[in-house]
């Protein structure tokens, strides 16, 4: 029996404490206490409370002598679920009347609370990975050990528990405006406004009421005549109609009437954008960067937050096949003339085809063997060979007519997703542009080219005319390299507190609110307001 617990605890010594299984560390200790044991086999489960309480043999932490700002703090934070767009899960009511309490249980449980809360304000409840095939992000986080560290060396608990959620002015603008959304609204001895259809020139009792309830929500229009819907009126109902997302007709319509009543149906599109906003994790969002907003086909340079260029962008269709990825990366090169290396997926499904009734077609491509060496098409049976033997890959010359126009923004992936020019200006006229095979077409290819060089060359627009002018494939370095995200937000609030919404293109939002669901994202929230 003896030997059996020695053997026990070794265990539990390599499985909390695995710092002093390394080569130059002494033996791992034998002699836990009973206490000791309980709380690493409670922690043993989480790898970041595991690593914590290694490195700190098993010493409680919110139970201590001095652990009390940090329980508080605790609680505090995991109160604050509801502002975030989380669930009401994180058992603070259950923490908080532990307060006081010593031993392994109680350490365990905020241990756990702790590490639960700052993973899901901090990196999001979802991964995003089993969401949706086409959501590539990975969730940059801070190891809970550290996030601990931080937390017991705090001076101020809770202000270091307000550092953990994402810090971008989007993330604060999703939360206002879902304040707004959720919380008290107007006083209950504010009338509600009719139903009716009320526009500028109608006179009516019920125009009275619409003029005090907007002017409850911050939005008045004094005049000398309540009932009378007059301009100034007007202008208040389209302002109150873009905070909260609706077309700025100024007209005093159904769904209008619904949201001043506190009928609200934005809630689903802000949970979806604030989960995805965690998703960011510690990405600097203040840095300089690429933005590229699928679902509203617009690419952008940011810097401090602020959008400094923007330009209207092509998507991959919404052939499950052609959908344009979510992820974040690098941009490491500008390639003017670039040769476009067709994708292995057109080649041997759409022009193997071709080439298999006619040796001649797709004449701007060449044929290219494993070495990279043209291949003349006369010396090849196309016929003899399927999509998954087709030993050749095809290319086309830097020209006027490239597939990828006269420049491409290059950040290597194991996708081949890139930015470029096309020769099929056409396509940005469109409102709804989801027409590539997964790359993202810019509408202003050139300007782009010159901000990204902004730093990376003394004169950007000379730089990039002189490697356009030699006719040759060249490929201009950004210094540093650009931070590129490829995002999906379908809700957006402005600076200015408005709301703006796009469409669900490829159908990933319906796949997160499925998920959130599940997750039980809707918990304390009205579910009537959870609905389209």
């Amino acid at each position: 029996m003896r030997r059996r617990a020695r053997l026990w605890a070794a265990l539990v010594a390599l499985t909390v404490m695995p710092q002093l299984a390394l080569a130059d560390a002494p033996a791992p200790r034998l002699d836990f206490t009973a206490d000791e044991m309980q709380l690493a086999l409670a922690v043993s489960g989480d790898a970041g409370l595991a690593a914590w309480y290694g490195k700190t043999g098993l010493a409680p932490l919110f139970t201590a002598p001095d652990g009390a700002r940090l329980r508080s703090a605790l609680v505090l934070a995991m109160g604050t679920a509801r502002s975030h767009g989380l669930p009401d899960v994180y058992d603070d009511a259950a923490l908080a009347a532990m307060d006081g309490q010593t031993g392994p249980a109680a350490e365990a449980a905020f241990a756990r609370g702790f590490s639960r809360w700052t993973h899901d304000v901090g990196g999001g409840i979802l991964t995003p990975r089993s969401v949706d095939p086409g959501i590539r992000r990975d969730v940059p986080r801070v190891a809970t050990e550290t996030l601990l560290a931080r937390f017991a060396a705090a001076n101020d608990p809770a202000a270091m528990l307000d550092t953990v959620p994402p810090q971008s002015r989007d993330y604060r603008r999703l939360r206002e405006a879902l304040a707004a959304e959720i919380g008290p609204g107007v006083g209950a001895d504010v009338p509600l406004v009719p139903e009716g259809n009320w526009r500028e020139g109608m006179q009516d009792r019920g125009v009275s009421a619409l003029r005090t309830r907007l002017a409850a929500m911050g939005f008045a229009a004094d005049s000398a005549v309540p009932d009378l819907f007059d301009a100034p009126l007007a202008e208040q109902v389209a302002g109150f109609q873009r905070r909260v997302g609706l077309r700025p007709d100024g007209i005093a319509g159904p769904r209008t009437v619904a949201r001043l009543n506190g009928r609200g149906t934005g809630l689903r599109g802000l949970l979806i954008a604030l989960e995805r906003m965690r998703w960011m994790g510690t990405h600097d969002l203040d840095a300089r960067m690429v933005w590229v907003n699928l679902p509203e086909f617009t690419a952008e340079v940011r810097e401090g937050g602020h959008t400094v260029f923007e330009t209207r962008a092509v998507i991959g269709k919404s052939d499950p096949e052609m959908r344009t990825p979510e992820f974040s990366d690098e941009m490491e090169h500008v390639v003017v003339n670039p040769r476009w290396n067709v994708p292995r997926s057109i080649t041997v499904k759409e022009y193997l085809p071709r080439l298999q009734k006619n040796r001649n077609a797709v004449a701007h491509l060449d044929i290219v063997d494993g070495r990279g060496r043209v291949v003349a098409r006369d010396g090849i049976d196309f016929g003899r060979y399927t999509a998954a033997t087709f030993p050749y890959r095809m290319r086309q010359k830097p020209s006027e007519d490239n597939a990828l126009g006269e420049v491409k923004f290059i950040f290597p992936n194991s996708m081949n997703i890139y930015l470029h020019d096309t020769p099929s200006k056409g396509l940005f006229g469109e409102s709804r542009r989801a027409f590539s095979h997964g790359c993202i077409r810019i509408g202003r290819p050139v300007d782009l080219a010159h901000v990204l060089l902004q730093g990376s060359a003394a004169d950007p627009a000379a730089r990039y005319a002189r490697a356009r002018a030699s006719g040759k494939e060249t490929y201009l370095e950004l210094k540093p390299h650009l931070p590129v995200h490829l995002v999906y937000f379908t809700t957006v609030v402005d600076e200015d507190g408005s709301i703006r919404h796009f469409g669900d293109v490829y159908g990933r939002d319906a796949a997160v609110w499925a998920a959130l669901q599940k997750a039980g994202a809707a918990a304390g929230l009205e579910t009537a307001a959870l609905t389209d």
